[in-house]
């Protein structure tokens, strides 16, 4: 399995993307604004588009990404694409998104028969079989309800991206009964807003490190979320964590194995 970092950024700006990982070729992990870097080819092979949680940074790509393809698979066949998410993302989706308001329904378009979008509800604690790829869905502690997610590598371990959190003890109990071969964590803010994460239920790189001490057994771990013009300055806070972990910060473009 390959997944491929689209977005890491907590913002946009040139060269910056927010959060979306494409896992092989056909199911993406959150929706945001780095979507639009894949060709028109790969946006209709996606099939599934997992969902952490509602913020506008990772789901506004769903309604473009719906738009662009909606044709395209329909002539050659293919499902709707499954959007999985807890009930109340979906619900959020649907009542602030796909409302004829801000975007048409696409999970109505272009028949309520056959429409270009079909929405799953999840729990944490599901595990999901995508293609014969095993995910499950793991506790966020964040403003809005929230998860994050762990594909199963088999005997390599598991790829493990936190989604947007704050401090959450729930996450390490689950941690501590799996192989953890690659962590993808959110450091929001640096520690001079250490007092905004902790009210926004980010991390910052003093409760990185705190939260990094109950993860049992090393591993490489990867900084996502950081803003534009802060990633020299909160990954230099984060390398002076005293930690066995191998750390270093997400980066666009780049390809983690399992």
């Amino acid at each position: 399995m390959i997944i491929r970092v689209l977005g890491c950024s907590g913002a946009i700006a040139a060269g910056y993307k927010t959060t979306a990982f494409l896992l092989d070729d056909d199911v993406l992990i959150d929706a945001g604004t780095g979507v639009g870097d894949l060709s028109l080819g790969e946006l209709a092979r996606i099939d599934h588009i997992l969902i952490s949680h509602s913020h506008l940074d990772h789901v506004l790509s769903i309604a473009l990404l719906a738009d662009a393809v909606m044709r395209q698979r329909a002539q050659q066949g293919r499902p709707a694409i499954q959007v999985h998410a807890l009930p109340q993302t979906i619900e959020a989706l649907q009542r602030h998104i796909f409302n004829g308001v801000i975007w048409p329904d696409f999970t109505r378009l272009p028949t309520p028969e056959q429409p270009a979008l079909v929405l799953r509800p999840f729990a944490v604690g599901e595990r999901l079989d995508l293609g014969g790829r095993q995910i499950e869905v793991l506790s966020a502690a964040h403003t809005v309800p929230a998860v994050g997610f762990a594909v199963d590598g088999g005997e390599a371990g598991h790829w493990v991206f936190t989604g947007d959190t704050g401090p959450n003890p729930a996450l390490w109990q689950r941690l501590a009964e799996i192989k953890v071969a690659q962590l993808v964590i959110e450091t929001a803010f640096g520690n001079d807003e250490c007092a905004l994460a902790a009210l926004s239920q980010h991390l910052c790189p003093k409760s990185l490190g705190e939260e990094l001490a109950h993860l049992r057994e090393p591993a490489e771990v990867f900084i996502t979320h950081i803003k534009p013009g802060e990633v020299a300055a909160v990954m230099a806070a984060v390398s002076a964590i005293d930690t066995p972990h191998r750390i270093q910060a997400l980066s666009v473009g780049q390809q983690m194995r399992l």
